[in-house]
């Protein structure tokens, strides 16, 4: 099965920032978490997105969760619930991020902006853009890339992923791995989940040849074409941009290049147990971010 972000295996690569725990209910995964400085607990959904096989029993995984402060998730853009929807099941749901999402074609010149088929060009004129055959053999690799990026745009907190993390998520079921290649070097790649019918768009990185080459558009438009032709998914979701809101960003700008359409996910939290939630929360800095006692710490 190709479950991607809703497997086991990619639960247990954030097991550095919490302990997986199973939600038989709905069929998804959130971490359970210390809460610094207290004797409790609350949960998270997983980094990025928090999938589910059926978003219609998480009421009774919710109530099943009694040991834990609160839970906060951002919602699949792909679960099918409204903001309606989820506000009957949850204390708190706001509007978080908008994704991206290209409905794949033969050609991706037929979608994409004419920046981006510049750029794409160019990219493979400079590259070649391949499958790589055996994703868990290609850590090495992706570790020297993705230092790249974690150098060149400063991040930090659970984004960062250490290298037992990556030696899960190679190994997740649904992956699918692009290089682009350049003198005879990986000078780029580009990890996706395919679950169902979507195929995730999960992280990209390129080294200092790679940016210059252009390889960047070159792999984003060798997928487009290959989940039209060879995994046949109804949906490709780009992710949306850095920062709180994921607009007015130059990674922002780059996704919507490609996209035909955008949709919305939710920022939500249950808080599970009243009493020591508002206890918590009692000197938090005002702030729409939640759990409030957290403070903002994933933004």
């Amino acid at each position: 099965m190709r479950s991607g972000y809703l497997s086991k295996t990619y639960a247990d690569s954030l097991s550095e920032f919490g302990t997986p725990r199973f939600l038989p209910g709905c069929g998804g995964w959130v971490l359970v978490r210390e809460i610094p400085g207290t004797q409790y607990r609350d949960a998270m959904g997983l980094y990025p997105l928090f999938s589910c096989l059926d978003w219609g029993r998480i009421t009774e995984d919710l109530s099943s969760l009694g040991d834990l402060v609160s839970l906060t998730l951002v919602t699949d853009p792909f679960g099918g619930l409204s903001r309606e929807n989820l506000k009957a099941v949850f204390d708190m749901a706001d509007v978080f991020k908008s994704h991206c999402i290209v409905e794949p074609v033969s050609d991706y010149t037929q979608i994409v902006s004419k920046h981006h088929r510049q750029y794409a060009r160019k990219g493979f004129a400079a590259c070649t853009v391949e499958i790589e055959q055996r994703p868990s053999s290609f850590l090495d690799t992706w570790m020297e890339l993705y230092s790249v990026l974690v150098a060149r745009h400063g991040i930090t907190g659970i984004q960062t992923f250490s290298r037992k993390a990556f030696a899960l998520q190679l190994r997740a079921p649904g992956l699918v791995v692009f290089k682009a290649i350049a003198g005879g070097q990986v000078v780029g790649a580009h990890l996706w989940y395919v679950q169902g019918n979507v195929a995730y768009s999960h992280l990209a990185a390129t080294s200092s040849q790679g940016y210059d080459a252009g390889a960047s558009y070159a792999l984003h438009a060798h997928a487009i074409e290959h989940f039209y032709r060879d995994d046949a998914v109804a949906w490709l979701d780009l992710g949306a941009g850095a920062g709180a809101t994921g607009g007015a960003s130059g990674l922002d700008w780059f996704k919507r290049g490609w996209a035909q359409t955008t949709r919305p996910t939710f920022l939500c939290c249950k808080v599970l147990w009243p009493d020591i939630y508002d206890e918590l929360s009692s000197d938090a800095v005002r702030t729409t971010y939640l759990p409030a006692y957290r403070g903002g710490e994933l933004v």
